[in-house]
Formats: structure tokens, sequence, C-alpha cells
């Protein structure tokens, strides 16, 4: 069996150790280097816990350029801007670049200077990545060289959209939405307000209504088939580890029901292994999603007796380290070697 060489660049983190956890043991797939500017020359099982048994496998610190030596696919899981200056000594090369940073996914520049830095360090690469979500580019991924992989919240929220603006309904249209989200999401390093003894029995907004990934959502449901979409987007600090509850709500234009939209999201998912459309009521459970790349969606419609106005509410639950994260990128990945989307991804998560 030919094996797909990875290198990966950005070692130490929660995506690193998703995307080693998933690719170690498989038969496919070569890991050739890890670089990292953190715990080098030490094993990455003493980086992280869960990969006792694969000590032969090193952190190095090491240019891009060398970690990327015969490699077939690079995976980038740093912050956004050292990435993009990393992936700047990259382009050059024959290597298939996986980002899971926020560098490459959009494609206004003033989106990124507003949301992300003060400055981009090679812009004119911004709309050149294909973005990396399968379930709205399957094809494009097949033949990409580079492949931006979409945020957590993005994620989750628009996999619980995506749907309504293929079909018409994200037109003209203010979306709704509070997503609530496990601490993993902030990284492997702690912070003031992100440690353990601050969230573990606390709720907590922040960046309200002005979170970095809220352009990426617009953006991606655009592209999707939505046209003028508003999107209010309240995230919220919840105590727990992994896992995404997006829930957005919106007016549901007349001439549809429960039954109608319920209709547009299986068929937009037919096929689609990995995500499952409750029941009509039915909500999603970040707990049944835990650990796994699965997706989870619900939708609910309530008709307002006062004034007639009906509501669609749409739940998604995703784990954000895994769907939301490096999981995704793995489904890329897959696609890009002639793999099905959930090569290696579908085993059931753990309940409760």
């Amino acid at each position: 069996m030919k094996k797909t060489k990875v290198s990966i660049i950005g070692g130490a983190g929660y995506g690193s150790a998703e995307i080693l956890r998933h690719l170690l043991v498989r038969d496919d797939v070569e890991i050739l280097r890890i670089s990292s500017k953190d715990y080098v020359g030490e094993p990455v099982s003493k980086v992280h816990r869960a990969l006792v048994g694969f000590d032969d496998l090193i952190l190095q610190d090491i240019p891009p350029k060398q970690c990327a030596e015969g490699a077939d696919i690079v995976f980038l899981a740093m912050p956004h801007i050292i990435t993009a200056k990393v992936a700047m000594e990259l382009f050059d090369l024959d290597v298939k670049i996986i980002d899971l940073s926020g560098d490459f996914r959009l494609s206004n520049l003033d989106d990124y200077l507003r949301d992300y830095a003060p400055e981009h360090p090679c812009p004119e690469r911004l709309g050149t990545f294909v973005y990396g979500m399968p379930e709205l580019n399957d094809d494009k991924i097949k033949t990409a060289q580079h492949v931006a992989s979409p945020g957590c919240f993005a994620t989750g929220i628009a996999m619980g959209l995506l749907p309504l603006a293929k079909a018409g309904l994200l037109n003209n249209v203010n979306v709704r939405n509070v997503s609530m989200t496990g601490s993993s999401g902030s990284g492997v390093k702690p912070q003031a307000g992100t440690h353990h003894a601050i969230r573990v029995n606390n709720l907590k907004t922040y960046k309200t209504l002005h979170h970095q990934h809220r352009s990426e959502i617009i953006q991606t449901l655009k592209t999707a088939g939505g046209d003028k979409i508003a999107l209010d987007f309240v995230p919220v600090s919840a105590p727990l580890v992994r896992g995404i509850l997006a829930v957005s709500q919106l007016d549901l234009p007349e001439g549809h029901t429960a039954e109608s939209i319920q209709a547009i999201y299986q068929d937009y998912y037919k096929g689609h292994k990995l995500v499952t459309v409750m029941p009509i009521g039915v909500s999603p459970e970040v707990v049944a999603v835990s650990g796994t790349a699965r997706v989870e969606i619900g939708i609910t419609v309530r008709v307002d007796e006062e004034t007639g106005v009906k509501t669609l509410c749409c739940t998604s639950a995703i784990d954000n380290l895994i769907k939301g994260g490096a999981g995704q990128a793995i489904q890329s990945f897959n696609i890009m070697t002639g793999r099905s989307m959930h090569f290696g991804l579908d085993n059931p998560g753990m309940w409760p």
C-alpha cells in the first residue's frame, strides 16, 4: 500500500493531538516529522499523553521547508499570522497544505484586518485557498493544492444553516445565534479568562456580537446561496472541555412548515454519513457527538399566538476539536487523497 506522507508544523497544540490521534493508527499514512517551538526534543507522548507507544516521533524545532521535505501533505496547526508567515515559505514547494488557522479562510482583506490582525503577511493569497468544509466544497477540495480548514464556531453555526442557504431561505434575513463552547477551543495555553477555576461553575458571554468567526460564517452562507445575511452572534463560554451547541433563530418565510424545512435538511445532508438530522423537535446534544466528527442538527418551528410570525430554531452540536477543528481537516485530507470524507472518522462516540 502506498502511504501518504504527512508532516505537521505546530505540533504542541490540541489540534495536532487530534490529527495525530487519528492518523497514527492508519495504515495508509506515514508521519514524517512534527515541528514545534515548544517541547523541542520531547516524544509526542510527553506532550500529548494519550499517544503512548508512539515515542519514535519527536518534536523538532526545524525550518518549515525542512519539515515539509518529502511530504505529500503538510498540516499547519499554529495561531494566525504565524501560520501565514510559515505558509509563505512553502508556497513554492510541490506540497499540499491544510491550514487550521484563520489566516486563509476569508476572501476579503478588510474582514481579516477587522477580525484578526492589523495586517496580513501575504494578502494576495486571500481567496486562493479552498474552504475546507466538505458538506459545501467536496468537489473543490478534491483538486485543491491549499485548503483553509474552517473555524469551530463557523462550522457549528454554518452546518445548521447550509440547507436554508441553498434553498434560498437566507436572503435578506437576520439570523440570531447563541453558541456555547468548551474550554479546549481556547487552546492549550491557560489564559486568565479560560482556565478551569474560572470556567468550571460559570457561564459567560465574550466577544459579544464581534467574534472573529462572524465574517467567516456569513461568507460561507453566501457561498452556499444566501444573500444579504445579517448575523447577530453571541458566543458563550461553557463549563465543559469539548463541544459546541449552536442555536440559531430566524423568521420563517410564508409557505413553509416544520415538515417542509425538515425535508430540506434531510435532502441536503442525504449521503453525509456523519451528519444526523434529528426528528422534528428533538434537540441535538453535545455528549452524543463529543469525541467524534459527527454532527447533530435539529429544527423546531413556533407560530406566535399574537402576531402569527413563524420562528425557526436550528440547533447543531459538534465536537469543537474534531468536526470543528482537526477532524474536519482530516476530512479534507481524505478527499484530497481519494478516500471518502468519513474514512477513519466514523467511529461512534461515548454515551454518556
